[in-house]
């Protein structure tokens, strides 16, 4: 194997090819990314990013090493597995003998053919679009109650604006579970963040955008609106490839999708049952799959085991979660104290632990893990 072609810029990418090098391989790396800067961190876009308190250097991930061909503005177009070519946004090829897919993902949308000013926040030109307004806006409505939308939700509260987030179903209900997600919608209500329910969805308003309706014909208007959505992984360009698709790339337990190709992160997806695939989007995870690919193409055969651990942090809290999400039930309150939203929780079922979690409370995260299984009671 002489030359391996890492298509994307993302956090998987990067760790895909610090993991080469860190294994011994001097052969050539060419990574392409569609941005215009290196890779980075997107965990803080929505908040310390689309506040202003951090810029560029806060972010930017420990530099690629020298030898690697970092190729910016260039965007993965198709791929021809029996060739072995990447075609490239430029309508260039490159051959591959070796290729990482971590294209991740881009937000999901709700504007409609040339409707306008939608906001989103998935790279650093969004958070910083959104920045630059908020110094005359008053108001913001943010479609979209999981993770990115509720954080997105504080940072804007924390900056004066009247939030109001709307969503199908409760604030983080479906991933937290009730319990958790009760506590920190509290802690939002608490701010002066305001909810609406929308069983049936909605639809942006203006063009430009300047609010949503819902079915029933209720209508928000706001200065802002930032969808919150979901994401779709970005397996355009792999459409006529031949690979297995499946809302995203499906690997098996190696990272693998094809001879000679691997995937990790936002793009890629696993069966869980058979018919059944699950993409897991979130920081661990892309860090974890981009090591597990680069170690398949150096043919070591080590199986992606999940790593269920998930941070947020809004309205005061900071929250960290080792195990299987949505959390079931009520916890077994371990240290601290729930009135002052400082406390060391544990979730069992049928007397075995399964999830542990921390608000406000300081704990190395190998402990927590290690609250999250069954092992924790053996120890």
């Amino acid at each position: 194997m002489k030359h391996i072609v890492v298509a994307g810029g993302s956090i998987a990418a990067a760790t895909a090819v610090s993991t080469l090098r860190a294994q011994g391989w001097d052969g050539k790396i060419t990574l392409l990314a569609d941005e215009d800067t290196p890779p980075y961190s997107r965990v803080p876009l929505s908040k310390g990013v689309l506040s202003g308190a951090l810029n560029w250097d806060a972010v930017t991930l420990p530099a690629l090493p020298d030898d690697v061909d970092v190729r910016l503005n260039t965007r993965a177009a198709a791929l021809d597995l029996q060739t072995r070519t990447v075609t490239l946004s430029d309508r260039t090829n490159l051959h591959y003998d070796g290729l990482v897919i971590a294209t991740g993902s881009r937000p999901r949308r709700l504007a409609t053919d040339g409707q306008q000013g939608e906001l989103v926040v998935r790279t650093l030109a969004d958070a910083a679009a959104i920045n630059a307004r908020l110094h005359t806006a008053r108001s913001a409505v943010v479609v979209g109650a999981g993770f990115l939308g509720m954080e997105v939700a504080s940072t804007l509260r924390t900056h004066g604006l009247a939030v109001t987030v709307i969503d199908r179903d409760p604030p983080l209900r479906r991933l937290l579970g009730p319990w958790l997600a009760d506590l920190v919608t509290a802690a939002a209500t608490e701010t002066g963040v305001d909810f609406v329910l929308a069983p049936h969805g909605v639809t942006l308003t203006g063009n430009p955008v300047n609010g949503v309706t819902t079915p029933d014909g209720r209508t928000l208007t706001a200065d802002l609106v930032v969808s919150a959505i979901g994401d779709i992984p970005n397996t355009e360009w792999l459409h006529t490839s031949g690979l297995p698709l499946a809302d995203g790339v499906v690997v098996d337990e190696w990272c693998q999708a094809a001879p000679g190709v691997v995937a990790a992160g936002d793009v890629a997806t696993r069966q869980v049952t058979p018919g059944t695939y699950r993409r897991t989007p979130h920081w661990t995870n892309a860090v974890l799959q981009g090591r597990i690919a680069a170690l398949s193409l150096l043919g070591i055969r080590k199986p992606y085991a999940p790593d269920p651990y998930f941070w947020t942090e809004q309205f005061g809290l900071d929250v960290k979660i080792a195990g299987e999400l949505p959390l079931q039930g009520t916890p077994v309150l371990l240290e601290g104290d729930l009135s002052a939203r400082s406390l060391l929780t544990q979730w069992h079922r049928a007397g075995t632990p399964v999830a542990a979690a921390t608000i406000n409370f300081k704990l190395p995260i190998v402990r927590l893990k290690r609250l999250a299984t069954a092992a924790a009671e053996k120890s």
